[in-house]
């Protein structure tokens, strides 16, 4: 597996080695051997699965505060999506800085991204089925989230109008959410 650092400490992107053949292919999506050689210590407790059927869904920015925060490692099994993380450490050179990679069925490429951050995804393509890891349980006391066009972040997007969740269209403004990570 190739482990390519991006602009933002910590948050890397993850290739993996693909052996196809006329059959199909196999590969190694997860390995703790390769992070731990590579100096990435995460122990993953959780996976999640969503589906997203429609072009132009947008999920995010998520995240969960505190002692609560989850480390992911995420990735695309069917379809594509363009995926964000947003440095929420008040205390990092990069805070308010934002890291985007298409990540699809295609190109099986993943993104692992560190606690901390608020994470985000927009479908590029209808039917979207989207894995993660993460290293802390789901907490719902300790979930949020922040408003996807937040000017203070500036993520491109590449949609004006996406879909969203009800939940996701009351998601506050940075200055106003109050996190401490």
């Amino acid at each position: 597996m190739d482990i390519i650092k991006t602009k933002i400490d910590g948050v890397y992107v993850l290739i993996p080695r693909v052996f196809g053949d006329y059959r199909g292919f196999f590969m190694e999506s997860w390995s703790k051997k390769t992070m731990d050689e590579a100096g990435l210590f995460y122990d993953f407790v959780q996976d999640n699965h969503s589906l997203s059927t429609v072009k132009g869904t947008l999920r995010g920015i998520h995240f969960q505060k505190g002692d609560k925060s989850q480390a992911k490692l995420v990735r695309v099994v069917t379809g594509a999506v363009l995926d964000v993380a947003v440095d929420l450490r008040h205390d990092s050179p990069t805070y308010k800085q934002w890291v985007g990679v298409e990540l699809s069925a295609e190109n099986k490429k993943q993104l692992l991204i560190p606690r901390g951050f608020g994470h985000g995804f927009v479908t590029l393509t209808d039917h979207v089925e989207f894995l993660y890891k993460a290293d802390n349980y789901y907490a719902p006391e300790a979930d949020g989230g922040i408003r996807w066009n937040d000017p203070d972040i500036g993520v491109e997007w590449g949609i004006t109008d996406p879909i969203l969740s009800e939940k996701d269209k009351k998601n506050p403004f940075l200055k106003d959410a109050g996190i401490l990570f």
